[in-house]
């Protein structure tokens, strides 16, 4: 992998996030969870580079971001699909589904995990977290469509610091 800054990252962010997909990865090689994404962004706040993402409550991968303030976020190409649906579709308390997945966990040097298949991996450090909630939509029709009964909880929102970025 090669060390790209920030600044360097050639993706569309609609693109790799929203049709690609992205692994979010939080915990350490000890203990650690992955699940799959394709909500989120990336940008410039307070003078940083940054990303934004989102997990709800139920997700496994939230209590290992609830505990370290760091995560990663890893892009394993369009042809890792099976991966990303391995990874989104199962639960880390009952499978290893890293395993399942075929990828190859490894620590980067601050002990996040990253994964070697990753065609671009972003270390990101958690700046504000915050739930989202019902009444601050301003768009009406966007909360009962996403959120409430067996949909789950409602999302909680984390932006990070982009810290290092590597690439193939």
């Amino acid at each position: 992998m090669k060390r790209i800054e920030p600044t360097q990252i050639a993706d569309n962010p609609i693109e790799a996030i929203g049709r690609e997909w992205m692994l979010v990865t939080a915990g350490d090689q000890e203990s650690f969870n992955t699940m799959t994404a394709s909500w989120g962004g990336t940008g410039y706040l307070w003078n940083r580079p940054v990303v934004f993402v989102f997990v709800r409550p139920e997700r496994y991968t939230y209590e290992f971001i609830e505990r370290r303030d760091a995560f990663t976020l890893s892009f394993l190409g369009p042809e890792y699909r099976e991966a990303y649906r391995i990874c989104g579709s199962k639960s880390g308390r009952d499978t290893d589904k890293v395993a399942e997945a075929g990828l190859t966990p490894f620590p980067t040097e601050a002990g996040n995990i990253a994964f070697e298949q990753a065609r671009l991996t972003l270390e990101c450090r958690t700046l504000y977290a915050g739930a989202l909630s019902e009444g601050l939509f301003v768009d009406p029709t966007i909360y009962p469509k996403w959120y409430g009964g067996a949909r789950g909880g409602d999302h909680k929102m984390y932006i990070a610091e982009i810290l290092r970025c590597w690439t193939r």
